[in-house]
This record gives structure tokens, sequence and C-alpha cells, in this order.
């Protein structure tokens, strides 16, 4: 089963970072990796099974939102090759987040799995993750 996995080290508290991330129908603060996230349905930013569609072609679906854990799993259902409906099956990704007590810091990790064929989703989602996290830090590192 084909993976993908992401870290960085946040110079920002959790509940700076948390407050950025955790509504499913903005990505406003990856401008430049996300130029649209539009809201598909009539299910709010934290309800299971809410919808959105990223730059006009990435379908997903939130499985999990947990506000405790600092968590947000969410489904890949259709999008642009390579992980498109037809190569990709079962993909799940996961934003999770940690403090880092000592220095008042947020790790955050953002990983996904799939069933594939095919290995070009592995690099593909390893660069979109990198630049979604570095752009993550820079707009926090920075208030």
């Amino acid at each position: 089963m084909p993976k993908c996995y992401q870290s960085i080290v946040i110079a920002a508290p959790i509940e700076l970072v948390w407050e950025t991330v955790k509504n499913f129908h903005d990505f406003s603060w990856a401008a430049g990796v996300i130029d649209s996230c539009e809201a598909v349905g009539s299910l709010g930013c934290t309800e299971i099974g809410a919808k959105r569609v990223l730059n006009g072609a990435f379908q997903e679906t939130l499985l999990e939102y947990n506000e405790t854990a600092h968590r947000v799993r969410y489904s890949i259902d259709d999008g642009p090759s390579p992980v498109s409906v037809q190569e990709v099956k079962n993909y799940i990704g996961t934003l999770q987040l940690h403090p880092v007590t000592l220095s008042n810091a947020t790790f955050v990790e953002w990983h996904s799995v799939w069933e594939s064929q095919s290995e070009e989703a592995q690099d593909f989602c390893h660069q979109i993750y990198v630049a979604l996290l570095r752009t993550l830090a820079k707009r926090l590192e920075q208030v």
C-alpha cells in the first residue's frame, strides 16, 4: 500500500496552528499552493461528510474532525492524474498536530495511504505536502 509522510515543527503554539488549518473549507493560508477551495453541499466545515473541491480538480470528503486531538482526516474521491479515481483507490489523508511544550511550538504531520498499481501518486503527494507545510510555517512564523 503506497503512502506519503511529511512533518515539520512550526514555531507557533498549537492553538494558532489549529485555528489556521481546522476549517475544511478554507485554504486561504496556502495561497500559491491551493488557489481555490470550493465547499460543495450544505455541510459545515467541521461536519463529517463535508465536501470540497481544491483548485477546481481535487474532490475531497471530510472523514474525521477531532478538535481535542487536533486531527483532520479526509479522502480524495477523484482528481487529476496521478490521483484520479482510475489510478488511486481508498486515498485517506491525515493532518495531525502535536504540541512541542518545551518551546511552545507545534509538530505537524501530514500523511496519507492509498491503493494503487502506480508509484506516481507518491511523488505527487510528497511535493504537495512539502509545499503546504512550508507555506503554513512561513505564514505562522511571521505572526
